[in-house]
């Protein structure tokens, strides 16, 4: 059955960082290529995200090139001043220093396989068109939809708040033969308080969240066949 189509994609090149929403790529195992492929940890080796540090989301990566299997394409990463800085070069480290203030250690997973634990849920994260109209509804304010980090919007056919949580346990098959498993809700946390332009803090769209929808948004699915999606591919619902 036609539920609907791809409206928009995104991925997130480093964990935290802002991402950069694509025309096309290549769904993998582990979600999107390199969705979280780079993240920083710190001397426990736990992960530092939005949650310790608000002002990551003031950065922009996006990936410059062709996807490959052997090598990620170059990595840039755009500053809250306007300043493009490469992945790993001298004045990227300085910037991280003074951005992450605490002992940090780089890490980048390989192309071909980014091990479970980078993203942390599940393998891709999607929302509705109609969803996020909704609870912008319900907020009574302007919503910047990078606020919940999805990779996919899907623009529905049918346009029920929420449809896409009557699907549990079903999949998802999109454009050439990509073949997704919607898994569970989103419980949302602290860092959609987090505005991704300027990195200020506004409590009452997560306590909206949680009053007006169980503290659920967005649902998690799974990668069961990999293969290329393209915005404007349909998306059909199968048992």
């Amino acid at each position: 059955m036609l539920v609907g189509s791809i409206q928009e994609i995104t991925r997130h090149p480093v964990k935290s960082f802002t991402g950069e929403q694509v025309k096309k790529t290549k769904v993998m195992d582990y979600g999107l290529y390199g969705d979280r492929s780079h993240a920083f940890k710190d001397k426990d080796g736990k992960f530092i995200t939005i949650t310790q540090v608000p002002d990551m989301v003031r950065y922009q990566a996006s990936f410059s090139g062709a996807e490959t299997l052997n090598a990620y394409p170059e990595l840039k990463v755009k500053a809250p001043n306007g300043k493009v800085l490469n992945w790993g070069g001298a004045a990227f480290q300085e910037e991280m220093d003074l951005l992450l203030d605490r002992e940090a250690e780089a890490v980048v997973y390989p192309p071909a396989h980014i091990p479970f634990g980078a993203i942390e849920e599940e393998h891709i994260l999607l929302v509705s068109d109609a969803s996020i109209g909704e609870l912008t509804k319900l907020w009574g304010s302007e919503m910047d939809g990078r606020r919940f980090r999805h990779n996919l919007v899907l623009s529905l056919v049918n346009k029920t708040p929420f449809l896409e949580e009557t699907w549990f346990g079903k999949r998802i098959i999109i454009g050439n033969g990509v073949e997704l498993e919607i898994k569970r809700h989103c419980e949302r946390c602290m860092i959609i308080t987090v505005d991704p332009s300027d990195s200020h803090k506004d409590p009452s769209l997560l306590k909206t969240v949680v009053k007006q929808r169980n503290n659920h948004f967005g649902v998690y699915a799974s990668v069961l066949r990999t293969g290329e999606i393209r915005l404007g591919d349909q998306v059909f619902l199968t048992d």
